[in-house]
């Protein structure tokens, strides 16, 4: 059975050992902006299989020092256990607080930034992938306390690949895949998303990157031992279960909302109906381009009920 990057211990495996730091800073740097690249990492937990023998659900995110001092938490997170928001902020400020032994002075605490690459949407307002945070003052914006930064990569926004409600085979998804990948970071997107229609004999272009032709590599060849097998199945199993979940309540969702949308736009006109469909898919994570084929509105209307709705 081949091996799936989306799976936690999976990806520490691929991205949290000595040997694949390459793979890391690649990954690190498709993400960060050009001021906090890194040209080396120190790993501050490197993968331990011996850490699947008493606790099989541990945490595994990758904690990272980078030449420069700068501090990164990367994690996968299989499921969206309503409080993802508190936990990011949470690891956070634990690397954070973690580089100043007692005695030290705050002026060496250096700048932390987190890497949440989510199975799920947790943002369904916005369109994009991925989202860069800041603490910025309300009013004028001024990014003032550097040291804080959130990013959070949703690989079900960059994997959509329907058409619609078009079913397509796996070339044509894979082609459509492939039509996203403009950036490194499209690339890791790609790879972590769907490396199940991905060949290392047949990589695509778009693909033919040495970390990504790497990671492929790797996960060809990764075997468990008894304990992370046990773990990679359980976690594996849980991750197939939120698909499903997520499934279901897309389609009631859009059942619910046409059904609502419908009876309500009888009543108080077609305008209103239109928004109140669009907001309850939209609160489902919906796609846009699945609205539309659901609804029979515009692509252009969606996005102006959109940011109608993003005012309130």
């Amino acid at each position: 059975m081949a091996v799936t990057p989306r799976v936690d211990i999976a990806f520490k495996k691929l991205f949290g050992v000595e040997e694949n730091k390459d793979l890391l800073i690649s990954l690190i740097n498709s993400i960060v902006s050009k001021e906090d690249q890194v040209l080396e990492v120190e790993l501050l937990n490197p993968y331990n299989s011996k850490n699947f023998e008493n606790e099989k659900t541990s945490i595994v995110d990758i904690k990272a020092k980078s030449h420069t001092g700068k501090h990164y938490n990367i994690e996968i997170q299989i499921s969206n256990e309503g409080d993802y928001d508190k936990r990011a902020l949470f690891y956070w400020a634990k690397l954070y607080t973690e580089q100043l032994d007692k005695g030290v002075e705050y002026r060496r605490l250096n700048k932390t930034i987190g890497i949440h690459i989510l199975n799920f949407i947790s943002i369904p307002s916005v369109e994009k992938y991925h989202n860069t945070f800041h603490l910025v003052e309300k009013e004028s914006k001024v990014h003032h306390f550097k040291d804080m930064e959130l990013h959070t990569i949703e690989l079900s926004k960059f994997e959509n690949n329907k058409k619609g409600d078009e079913k397509l085979d796996e070339a044509d998804e894979l082609k459509l895949l492939m039509s996203k990948v403009k950036t490194s970071l499209d690339r890791w997107a790609a790879f972590l998303s769907r490396v199940d229609l991905l060949s290392i004999q047949k990589l695509p272009k778009e693909l033919r990157d040495p970390q990504v032709q790497k990671a492929m590599e790797v996960l060809e060849v990764m075997n468990f031992n008894k304990e992370e097998r046990e773990a990679y199945e359980a976690h594996l199993k849980w991750l197939r279960n939120e698909f499903s979940t997520l499934k279901k309540a897309e389609n009631k969702g859009v059942e619910k909302g046409l059904a609502k949308g419908l009876a309500k736009g009888r009543a108080e006109g077609r305008a209103e109906r239109d928004m109140e469909i669009v907001e309850n898919m939209l609160s489902q994570g919906i796609d846009l381009n699945v609205i539309a084929k659901s609804t029979g509105l515009m692509l252009k209307q969606i996005k102006k009920i959109k940011k109608q709705i993003e005012k309130y």
